[in-house]
């Protein structure tokens, strides 16, 4: 993702019902669909969109979630059956875009709201649930295809076919992919000096990752004797 690149958002999603969950959390607002005209966009997210579980969701840092269509088709192809705008709980629905690979503090201008990248989305039971599918959880997480979260830099509004442009990208390049994977402790470690806006969730998730890769000093020891 360059400046300059651009892409077009294809639906606009906001809550359509409550639905009820087994677990913990018992409801939950991922049922999105897409909604007509403009749609204003404040710090917290689009009017008429909301979030039930607040502890894990929702925020300034998970304002608006986008998830990317070439993505959703691979997945349609995949399990056979249609995956209607707003399917992946996400607001918007954009094409042309590799959302799942935006570096984080990347800036998106879409009409005269100006979006900046947060972080991945992180499955949880519930989208499970919503899926219908088998172990979807893990599939998700495996093809690493999350989408991403934004936070609200300037406050706007936002409809279907607006044009969504890449206005900055971090000199960094580390992408929502990276944090979610993991797969270079080195450059996530650099990221949390280099990138400002990174929030609290990241740091934890980044020190998950660390924590999970690194080997005792006793450990690595006795592996190079051997």
């Amino acid at each position: 993702m360059r400046v300059g690149d651009t892409g077009r958002v294809l639906a606009v999603c906001t809550v359509h019902e409550e639905l009820t969950v087994p677990g913990r959390v018992g409801r939950t607002a991922i049922d999105k669909r897409p909604v007509a005209g403009r749609v204003r966009v404040g710090r917290l997210g689009l009017d008429g969109d909301y979030v039930c579980d607040t502890k894990y969701h929702g925020g300034v840092n998970q304002a608006v979630y986008a998830y990317a269509e070439e993505d959703a088709r691979r997945w349609t192809g995949e399990l056979g059956r249609e995956l209607a705008n707003g399917w992946f709980g996400e607001n918007l629905r954009i094409a042309g875009l590799p959302i799942s690979d935006a570096v984080l503090g990347a800036r998106l201008a879409i009409g005269d709201t100006v979006l900046e990248v947060s972080g991945p989305r992180v499955p949880c039971a519930t989208f499970g649930h919503w899926s219908g599918e088998r172990q979807w959880v893990k599939r998700f997480t495996l093809r690493a295809n999350t989408g991403c979260y934004f936070r609200v830099r300037t406050e706007g509004t936002i409809a279907a076919g607006d044009t969504a442009e890449v206005v900055y990208v971090p000199e960094h390049r580390v992408t929502v992919r990276d944090v979610f994977t993991g797969a270079d402790s080195e450059r996530l470690t650099r990221l949390l000096t280099d990138e400002p806006t990174i929030s609290d969730t990241i740091r934890i998730l980044i020190d998950r990752h660390r924590s999970r890769r690194s080997v005792p000093a006793e450990e690595s020891s006795r592996g190079a004797q051997s």
